[in-house]
């Protein structure tokens, strides 16, 4: 999402306008959710996807239209044979798509979209706010709970825009952009390396940490946020952990797995997982409960770490644990 924001900016910035095609809201079985979003420039490149098929085809062509004519529209796709809006598809669903366009050089815009890549070096959840009125957006700001900025008037409804999934209620559609929380791993071994690229693929921030240096090299890490070098027994010293983190356990050994649990079980993070074979778990699990901790304060653990789906290799259970990360983040039940 900020590469996404950033080559929009750019574009702007260099005399380029930019129509964005927004899914303001889905309903029945379509390609893509509310939310989706993409960009379209005056050279026919686009950036992003709203599903692809024929719902994003005739919504880069309509797009293109829009930047030539310098306006904006609100359009609905049917996914339903035979009806008069349909696009020849049997999905079963509609969505209602809105056409947005950016002047070149638009301080406005571009002071939001600027204000929205800041947003990511914090520690906030920050959503996109749109104003819709008719066919076109009529104010365009950024949120967080904190309140709304760049809107002349504000939305009354704030409070429940921001949700953890894009909402359109009473003119007003609100996109969550930047997802509070970083995804800290410990260790820095092949499933780590498989897994920052997967994580920060779909939106989570990885941290990665480890003890030893040649494993705590950025280089390994081009996708994470940060990658840190430390004591396993004394991580606090580089990090706090917030209720919004997720912690992520791949160390090299008991010794170490044990350690890193020990000091985030009570740390209230949204997630804990641990990587290793039962018996190891087992292990990690006797020790914790002799040092004080309640079995249902382990049971908490994600133990063994990511969803069944029979991975092996380190790029298979990068998947299975980024799958259970989005789970968790989507609040999904016994997630």
């Amino acid at each position: 999402m900020r590469k996404w924001i950033r080559e929009i900016v750019h574009a702007l910035e260099d005399g380029m306008p930019v129509e964005l095609v927004i899914v303001a809201e889905a309903s029945g079985s379509t390609p893509r959710g509310a939310g989706a979003l993409m960009a379209v420039f005056p050279d026919g490149q686009t950036l992003g996807t709203i599903g692809g098929g024929n719902v994003e085809f005739e919504a880069q062509l309509l797009a293109a239209r829009l930047l030539e004519r310098g306006d904006s529209a609100q359009r609905r796709f049917r996914f339903v044979q035979g009806d008069a809006a349909s696009l020849g598809m049997v999905c079963g669903g509609d969505v209602t798509v809105q056409f947005q366009y950016l002047p070149p050089e638009d301080p406005r815009a571009i002071a939001v979209l600027r204000d929205l890549m800041e947003s990511f070096a914090g520690t906030l959840d920050t959503w996109l706010v749109l104003s819709i009125r008719g066919d076109s957006a009529a104010a365009m700001g950024a949120a967080d709970r904190n309140g709304a900025r760049h809107l002349a008037s504000p939305p009354e409804n704030l409070s429940s825009l921001l949700r953890n999934r894009p909402v359109l209620d009473s003119g007003w559609l609100a996109i969550p952009v930047v997802r509070a929380g970083r995804v800290y791993i410990f260790g820095g071994g092949h499933v780590s390396r498989a897994l920052v690229p997967a994580i920060a693929a779909v939106g989570f921030r990885p941290v990665v940490y480890d003890d030893r240096p040649a494993f705590a090299d950025p280089a390994l890490f081009p996708q994470a946020e940060a990658v840190l070098c430390g004591d396993f027994t004394d991580i606090a010293a580089q990090i706090a952990l917030t209720a919004d983190d997720y912690v992520v356990i791949m160390t090299r050994g008991h010794q170490a797995d044990f350690e890193v649990l020990e000091q985030t079980l009570r740390s209230g993070a949204k997630y804990v997982g641990c990587i290793g074979s039962k018996k190891k778990l087992a292990l990690c699990r006797e020790r914790l409960l002799a040092a004080g901790f309640a079995a249902e304060e382990y049971a908490a653990v994600h133990a063994p770490i990511g969803l069944a789906i029979g991975a092996e290799t380190p790029e298979e259970i990068a998947v299975s644990v980024a799958a259970q990360l989005i789970a968790v983040r989507a609040g999904l039940p016994g997630a």
